[in-house]
């Protein structure tokens, strides 16, 4: 709409940019008004007033906010974006000044009127136009920022207005300095402006230069110090007048001089101090001396701690930490006495096997607490590079000592007592075996002479005392295995679970939540409760994690509700921890065909399985299902051909192998199963399924079957036995080859279980089917 010479059309404030005519711009928009002003354009005529904001700070500037004359632009491409801004492409028309503001609500409306231009071109203004071009060839070709095809297109202008509008767009100018340019309506004016600031970026631009002509000379220096430093060494070495030696190798010879180290180790680092010496300090190769020198200067070649040797301190402090595991104390204080008799004695490596949560890092480091040894601990798990324990060869970029030397060197003595976790969950890929590896750092016949690769020479670990953990054995490699003193750890029963807790778990959980033991108690019986029907674990692990949830809830108590004096009882464990999650028994204790109780030795501890057998119609196939392992399949082809054999004593459906398929399924089909211990398991299941005899389902039972129907022993007795006696099985069948072994478990299980011992799967049968016999009469 024009009115008087002068427009009206919508607004577009700008931010941190000015338009100038004649200049192609793509913008973003995605402010609510600024959207709208660009709506309301392109239903008119595409025409827009571009303005820059005086601060660019402003969401919402107004009408005070905006400078008055800005550029008239046409929109040439509008493209709305999926986060629902705008991008446009504008064109710059012409100046023009604001008269007034139409409307402010939805978007800027304004009244414009054209600027009008001085087109005379003066003697004075070409003189101007050379001025500014000649200083912007000088900014061209010193500045790598703009193209020289720039100038050319500069040369050709006639106008010198539209000359100040191009140069400025090819300059970092600030907002307000192109606005004045912008405001300039007079050509000499906009010249006079642009070129004062061309002058000034001149100046700046040949401050640079000479800042970076002074950095490359002092380079050129350095080189130049470097070469004569050179001349001047090989100048002495032919008088045979060497000179003093740099701090830096003096500092090493003196450090190289308090260290008692062996002769071939003292040998090494004066190689390799002379090699650093003819070396130019700033050389990446002398960098990687230095680390080499200061990492075997700071290993401890003879610093030693003295070991506390006092059997009954060390015996109290290991009572204090944890209860029962006589196992490890005992072998222990056998270490300390012996040691009293031979000082000079090798420390033991010695592997603790067990459950998680059964205590073996914190036992650990209560040993070396006893022992006041210096305690060291790596993380084995998942470890499968063998540089991460010999380390790399300083052939490499960014080579460095293997994770035994570096905690030797954190350690600072040669004594320390060693923790070597999760040995049984290393992997082995392209880059090595860990465990290959591992072999010479355990073996006490070769540690005295640990090589790593990064140290070049022998390091002696003898004085270590190594202990490792580990949940299972049989992913320990034999080699390894057999250089380690085996001490199992097995479950804990509920009473040892009970004053674990009263005597260690509860103090310790009452001060990480600042709670004390007179306004939170926990009675015998609400601590059975948590055990028996939170938990089933064979460690105390998440025993803790139930102790903690109820004081944190205990806690909370106290602050929102002013409570205090807090039982845990039997009967309210579950306002705290809800429901239960276990049953008391998890043995179905009814007589059962085709099914029967074993007893199995896992990772988390003894568990207690059943195994199912189902006969149908078929052909004589032998399906297994559950993901059992190779030994286990072998235990169910042995059961099987003992029942064929024994077919007519056990009282078996004749050719039962031609007419019938035997499906034999253990439950929990996701967990791995292997061993031979479910042998008699199995065949009692598949006796039971193919004649039809009832087992009962409160008996357990477990034991590797010969073909011959011999019960053969297995391991893991007392695990097992913890296990059943915490499903609520009182009565457990095992090989009378484990007999010795029933001495580990308490005696109060002892009196409480009904152990039956057998030789042959037929002394098994006649106690399963005699009791069902007693049962009918």
């Amino acid at each position: 709409m024009k009115n008087n010479g002068k427009k009206q059309m919508p607004l577009l404030p700008l931010r941190g940019v000015v338009v100038f005519p004649n200049m192609v711009m793509p913008l973003m928009v995605g402010r609510p008004k600024s959207m709208a002003a660009l709506e309301k354009a392109m239903v008119d005529e595409r025409f827009i007033l571009l303005c820059a904001q005086k601060e660019d700070s402003l969401d919402e500037p107004g009408p005070v906010d905006i400078y008055n004359i800005g550029t008239v632009a046409e929109i040439k491409q509008l493209i709305k974006l999926p986060d629902g801004s705008i991008k446009i492409i504008v064109e710059g028309l012409y100046r023009a000044q604001i008269h007034d503001f139409l409307d402010e609500e939805s978007h800027f409306e304004v009244e414009v009127k054209e600027v009008e231009e001085e087109e005379e071109k003066t003697p004075e203004i070409e003189a101007m136009m050379r001025m500014v071009v000649d200083c912007f060839e000088e900014i061209v070709k010193v500045s790598k920022k703009i193209p020289t095809e720039v100038v050319v297109t500069i040369s050709n202008m006639e106008d010198g207005g539209r000359l100040a509008d191009v140069l400025v767009t090819h300059l970092n100018l600030k907002v307000k300095e192109q606005q004045e340019i912008l405001e300039a309506l007079s050509s000499l004016d906009r010249l006079e402006k642009l070129y004062k600031i061309l002058e000034k970026e001149h100046e700046i631009i040949s401050v640079e230069q000479k800042i970076e002509s002074r950095i490359r000379k002092q380079v050129e220096k350095t080189q130049k110090e470097y070469y004569l430093r050179e001349q001047l060494k090989a100048i002495k070495e032919e008088l045979g007048n060497y000179g003093e030696e740099d701090d830096e190798i003096n500092e090493y010879r003196n450090r190289m001089e308090e260290i008692d180290m062996p002769e071939d180790v003292q040998e090494k680092v004066e190689k390799e101090m002379e090699k650093l010496s003819n070396m130019p300090p700033m050389s990446a190769e002398a960098v990687v001396v230095r680390n080499y020198l200061d990492c075997i200067l700071e290993l401890p070649w003879s610093q030693v701690s003295e070991d506390r040797l006092d059997i009954e301190i060390a015996k109290k402090i290991l009572d204090e930490d944890h209860y029962a595991l006589e196992d490890v104390k005992d072998r222990i204080l056998e270490y300390l006495a012996v040691r009293q008799l031979s000082p000079d004695l090798k420390s033991p490596v010695l592997c603790l096997v067990g459950a998680p949560g059964v205590g073996k890092t914190s036992l650990a480091k209560s040993i070396a607490r006893a022992l006041e040894k210096k305690f060291l601990r790596i993380s084995l798990g998942g470890v499968r590079d063998e540089a991460e324990i010999r380390g790399h060869r300083r052939t490499y970029v960014g080579s460095r000592p293997g994770r035994i030397i570096n905690a030797m060197r954190n350690a600072g003595v040669g004594n320390p007592l060693f923790l070597l976790d999760e040995i049984d969950k290393m992997s082995t890929d392209f880059r090595g075996d860990p465990s290959a590896a591992l072999l010479e750092v355990l073996d006490p016949e070769q540690n005295h002479e640990f090589s790593d690769h990064y140290l070049e020479v022998p390091f002696d670990l003898s004085k270590v005392f190594f202990i490792t953990t580990a949940n299972v054995e049989y992913t320990i490699p034999p080699a390894l295995l057999d250089r380690m003193e085996v001490i199992h750890l097995p479950g804990y029963t509920e009473e040892e679970k009970v004053q674990i807790a009263k005597n260690h778990l509860i103090p310790r959980q009452l001060k990480e939540h600042s709670l004390n033991s007179d306004g939170l108690k926990f009675t015998d019986e609400g601590l059975q409760g948590i055990i028996k029907l939170y938990t089933r674990e064979a460690g105390v692990r998440t025993l803790e994690k139930k102790l903690a949830t109820i004081m944190r809830k205990v806690a909370r108590s106290m602050v929102e509700q002013d409570v205090t004096n807090i039982v845990i009882q039997e009967d309210n464990v579950s306002i705290y921890l809800g429901p239960p999650l276990y049953r008391q028994s998890l043995v179905q204790g009814e007589k059962r065909i085709g099914v029967a109780t074993g007893v199995a030795y896992t990772e988390t501890g003894g568990d207690i399985l059943d195994i199912e057998v189902a006969v149908v119609p078929g052909s004589g196939k032998l399906i297994l299902t559950g993901q059992l392992g190779d030994i286990m399949k072998e235990s169910a082809k042995a059961a099987l051909s003992y029942a064929r054999a024994r077919q007519k004593v056990l009282g078996l459906p004749e050719g039962f192998h031609n007419e019938k398929d035997v499906h034999i399924h253990v439950p929990q089909g996701a967990v791995p199963k292997d061993g031979p211990s479910a042998g008699i398991t199995i065949a009692v299941a598949l006796i039971s399924a193919l004649g039809e005899k009832n087992i009962p389902g409160d008996v357990a039972m477990s034991g590797e079957i010969t073909l011959r129907g011999r019960v053969l022993n297995v391991g893991g007795i007392k695990t097992k036995v913890l296990a059943a006696h915490r499903g609520g099985i009182l009565t457990i069948i095992l090989p009378r080859e484990n007999e010795p072994q029933l001495q580990e478990v308490p005696d109060y299980i002892k009196k409480e279980m009904n152990f039956v011992l057998v030789n042959h799967m037929d002394e098994v049968m006649d106690f399963l089917l005699g009791e069902e016999e007693r049962d009918n009469e």
